[in-house]
C-alpha cells in the first residue's frame, strides 16, 4: 500500500473532499486524523470510515492561531509524529462586490488563508523531522478570475502564493503544494448551481461548456492529492496542479 505506516492530518475532513481524501489514505495504508469543528461531527465520519485504530479525532476550529494549534498538537500526539498535511479547510460563499461584507471577507481569509499558514507553521518540527509535505486545497479560483466570489478568489489566490512561498523557505526538508480543482460535483459545488432557477439546467450548461463533458469527482481530485504526497512527486515542490479539464490553460 502506497502510504502505509504514514501519519496524515486532513483539516476539514468530516465530509466532501476532506472526507474522501481520509478513505482514500487509509485504503492505502495511512494512520489519519480526522479533523472537523466539533467532536460528534469527526466521531461521525469515523464511524463511517469504518477503520478503527485508524482514524483519530482531531476536532478544533482552525479560526486561530490558538486553534490551528491545538488540532496539530492533538493530531501528532495521537499519530506519534506527522508525515502530511492536509490544510483542506474551506468556505465558499457566493456574493457580488456590493454584497460582500467583512464577515464574508474575514470568513474567507481566516479559513482558506489563515488556518492553512498556522497549521502548517504548528506542523513544521514534525514535518521536518519526517521529511514530510503539505498540500493545500487551493482551487481554480486561485488561478482565473471569477464573477460573484471576490473574497473567494482572492482568498485562492493568497493560498496559492503561500504554497509557492512556502516551498522556496522549506525546501528540501519539507516539500509544499497545492491542488487547484474546478467545481466539483458535490455538495459545495452545487451551491452555485442551487443558485439558479434550474438547477439541473446550471449543472447541464457547466458539463456543456467543459473541454471534458463532465465534472469532476471528488475522487478526480482526492488522486491528485495522493499523487502530490507520494514518492512519485519527490521532485515536486511549489506546484499549483489544477484539476479543471483544461479550464485555466484557455478558450
Amino acid at each position: 500500500m502506497e502510504f502505509a505506516g504514514k501519519r496524515v492530518l486532513i483539516s476539514g475532513s468530516t465530509r466532501g473532499i476532506g472526507f474522501a481524501l481520509a478513505k482514500h489514505f487509509i485504503s492505502q495504508g495511512a494512520i489519519v486524523a480526522v479533523n472537523g469543528r466539533s467532536s460528534s461531527s469527526v466521531e461521525k465520519a469515523i464511524d463511517e470510515l469504518g477503520a478503527p485504530g485508524k482514524a483519530f479525532n482531531a476536532f478544533g476550529q482552525l479560526g486561530s492561531t490558538e486553534g490551528c494549534e491545538q488540532v496539530v498538537s492533538s493530531a501528532a500526539d495521537q499519530l506519534r509524529g506527522l508525515d502530511i498535511l492536509i490544510n483542506n479547510a474551506g468556505v465558499f460563499d457566493i456574493a457580488s462586490i456590493e454584497d460582500t461584507n467583512e464577515e464574508t471577507w474575514d470568513r474567507a481569509m481566516n479559513t482558506n488563508v489563515k488556518a492553512a499558514f498556522f497549521c502548517s507553521r504548528a506542523a513544521l518540527p514534525m514535518l521536518r523531522e519526517s521529511r514530510g509535505n503539505i498540500i493545500n486545497h487551493a482551487s481554480i479560483a486561485g488561478l482565473i478570475g471569477l464573477a460573484n466570489v471576490a473574497a473567494y478568489c482572492t482568498s485562492k489566490g493568497a493560498l496559492v502564493q503561500l504554497t509557492r512561498s512556502m516551498a522556496m523557505e522549506l525546501a528540501p526538508e519539507v516539500r509544499v503544494n497545492c491542488v487547484c480543482p474546478t467545481t466539483v460535483n458535490n455538495e459545495m459545488g452545487w451551491q452555485g448551481f442551487n443558485r439558479s432557477d434550474d438547477p439541473q439546467a446550471a449543472y447541464q450548461a457547466f458539463v456543456e461548456a467543459s473541454k471534458m463533458k463532465r465534472m469532476p469527482t471528488n475522487e478526480d481530485v482526492v488522486s491528485a492529492f495522493s499523487f502530490l504526497a507520494s514518492d512519485n512527486a519527490s521532485f515536486m515542490t511549489g506546484v499549483a496542479l489544477p484539476v479543471d479539464g483544461g479550464k485555466s490553460a484557455g478558450a
